[in-house]
């Protein structure tokens, strides 16, 4: 398993070199590398130096364009306008790097140096309530994210903070101890999610009635959240009855998102409950929380109310009841303390940026983050309907998460259908793609979104064979796929000693970029900038079908096994990018 370094940093080093080597008082510059239209990269970081040394840009740049002398990797240094450097590369060095790329496993991607633990909150669904397309955004991006930083070396521990505690919870119980079958179920068999959720559903109905109309009902349900926090053995037992319920109906949505979510890691609100009192105590103790009309709170001179008072963040009501801060930082608590992360990860609704930023900075105060570890929120924002307002049903409800993602299976499905014959799809197969179609249009409309703005639910868009979606990049693949089958007996294989055509130029070294920018987004926690790579990659392949044929026209024989080494590698990356996107690429669309 070798990383490859990228054209760009082999550039850089030669750059380095030659600047360190013409101009020993600039000591160790920056070339200031970057892709450019005139030349394969422009290095621009001459003028700043000429200002720093007094000296003339132009002459300064000739200078290091003599130092680098003759070479198999630069080509062509060209000094233009007021000391630029326009830099073209040999097209053996391109081909050489590409195929190192192709032999190893990973495309050549490293391993990030200084790879730590990060522990990722995503994907916080609330027991006994049914999932709705707000649940949608925490899960895609999170789930993205954690392939990402896998994939780049860091150690991942994921963590989905469910609702699995609080006062609704009294009513649940005490109605379903005087109506003790209200979660049994029908049959024998595997329970579906449609069938745990329908009776959560109906419980949750029932009781609200009964709690809204009758008062002693309501005295009860009282009675039993207390009996809930203080731990009583039967009301827990039936505490346990929803959340396993709840988990039927959460991983039967996540599993037609085609997400993999384990029980260790579901550690709910209920899960720091322990911590809650020691937390408080430590706040308390250190100052850095203080009584305020008999609440636990932490006060900052930056967060103001509209009638300029400060608005605390609150660890402990006045009745002794715990916010949900104290939760919050609890879970800082076990993350640092047991679990050893660097960096804390939340993916979490943009909407929550106040709380997350007081939550962020009392744990600072109280030392539980520091310049070691971090914590960050990797906040999104609204899914919209297609009128650009809140998406809701016709009948103004919130969208059931479930409906929707069968809808956008339903509408692939057909597009997939359309293709059958063609494409010499089985049955089986229409129903496959079908969902991997749909579920993937759906994941990648979020994913090629940065995650802070609101986007548009617009299915009609997202399963378009045409335009910036996870279904021209699926085609894409699955046409190189085609295109390998009819190559027949004729094999990918690189020629350094070709000379390349333009767009064979575009194509490798668009590939060559794949290491660079996965780790700039595990850097940035940006995977919208991975899609829009991949969308870009799948353009470019386009423009090399319309200029190099791969298989018809048949070309001589070493530029035909270049070409088909380019669209082969081409499929790797696509296949391997999208993945970390959490989408599926079929062999056959």
């Amino acid at each position: 398993m070798a990383s490859v370094p990228s054209l760009a940093s082999t550039v850089q080093q030669r750059l380095a070199d030659a600047l360190s080597a013409a101009l020993p008082e600039a000591g160790s510059a920056d070339p200031l590398l970057r892709r450019s239209d005139r030349a394969d990269f422009q290095a621009n970081g001459i003028l700043a130096l000429a200002k720093k040394l007094k000296g003339n840009p132009r002459e300064l740049a000739a200078k290091v364009v003599d130092a680098i002398g003759p070479n198999d990797v630069l080509k062509d240094i060209e000094v233009s306008g007021p000391g630029f450097l326009n830099i073209t590369i040999t097209d053996q060095a391109i081909v050489e790097t590409l195929a190192a790329r192709a032999a190893d496993d990973r495309l050549g991607v490293p391993y990030t140096p200084d790879a730590g633990t990060t522990v990722i909150d995503y994907a916080q669904p609330n027991v006994a309530k049914e999932m709705h397309v707000g649940h949608l955004r925490s899960a895609v991006i999170g789930d993205a994210m954690v392939r990402i930083l896998e994939f780049v070396g860091e150690k991942v521990v994921r963590r989905h903070h469910i609702g699995d505690w609080g006062t609704q919870f009294g009513m649940l119980i005490q109605y379903l101890i005087e109506h003790p079958h209200e979660l049994d179920h029908k049959g024998e068999g595997e329970v579906s999610g449609e069938e745990a959720m329908s009776n959560l559903n109906r419980l949750y109905k029932a009781s609200r009635a009964f709690f809204d109309s009758d008062e002693e009902f309501k005295e009860r349900a009282r009675r039993r959240v207390v009996d809930l926090q203080s731990g009583d053995a039967e009301t827990l037992a039936l505490w346990q009855k929803f959340v396993d319920e709840s988990k039927i109906y959460f991983y039967s949505v996540f599993n037609k998102l085609d997400m993999e979510i384990r029980d260790a890691d579901v550690v709910g609100e209920s899960g720091y409950n322990d911590m809650l009192d020691e937390t408080c105590r430590i706040l308390e103790e250190t100052g850095v929380a203080v009584r305020s009309e008999g609440a636990l709170c932490v006060f900052f001179d930056d967060v103001k109310g509209p009638d300029g008072n400060p608005v605390p963040l609150i660890v402990k009501k006045s009745n002794g009841g715990y916010g949900y801060a104290a939760t919050d930082l609890s879970a800082i608590r076990d993350r640092v303390q047991n679990l050893g992360a660097d960096t804390l990860l939340y993916v979490v609704d943009a909407r929550q940026s106040l709380h997350f930023k007081m939550v962020f900075e009392t744990a600072r105060r109280a030392g539980w983050l520091n310049d070691k570890v971090k914590a960050v929120q990797l906040a999104f924002g609204t899914v919209l309907g297609k009128d650009g307002k809140p998406f809701k049903t016709r009948e103004g409800e919130t969208v059931r998460l479930v409906d929707l993602l069968d809808e956008a299976i339903d509408r692939a499905t057909a597009v997939v259908a359309e293709k059958k014959e063609k494409a010499g799809l089985s049955d089986q197969e229409v129903v496959e793609n079908g969902r991997h179609v749909g579920i993937g249009a759906v994941k990648y409309a979020d994913l090629s979104t940065s995650a802070v703005r609101d986007y548009k639910f617009d299915l009609d868009q997202m399963v378009s064979l045409n335009g910036d979606t996870s279904v021209y990049l699926q085609y894409a693949y699955a046409r190189i796929q085609s295109i390998k089958r009819k190559a027949g007996d004729r094999k990918p294989a690189a020629h350094p000693e070709l000379e390349l055509a333009p767009a064979e130029r575009a194509l490798s070294l668009h590939l060559d970029q794949f290491g660079e920018m996965l780790a700039e987004v595990a850097d940035s926690y940006e995977p919208h900038k991975l899609a829009a790579y991949l969308y870009q990659l799948a353009s470019i392949l386009t423009t090399f079908y319309d200029q190099c044929p791969v298989v018809k026209p048949e070309p001589p024989q070493a530029v035909g096994e270049n070409r088909l080494f380019l669209v082969d590698l081409t499929a790797r990356t696509l296949h391997q990018g999208m993945a970390l996107l959490g989408i599926r690429t079929p062999e056959r669309l």
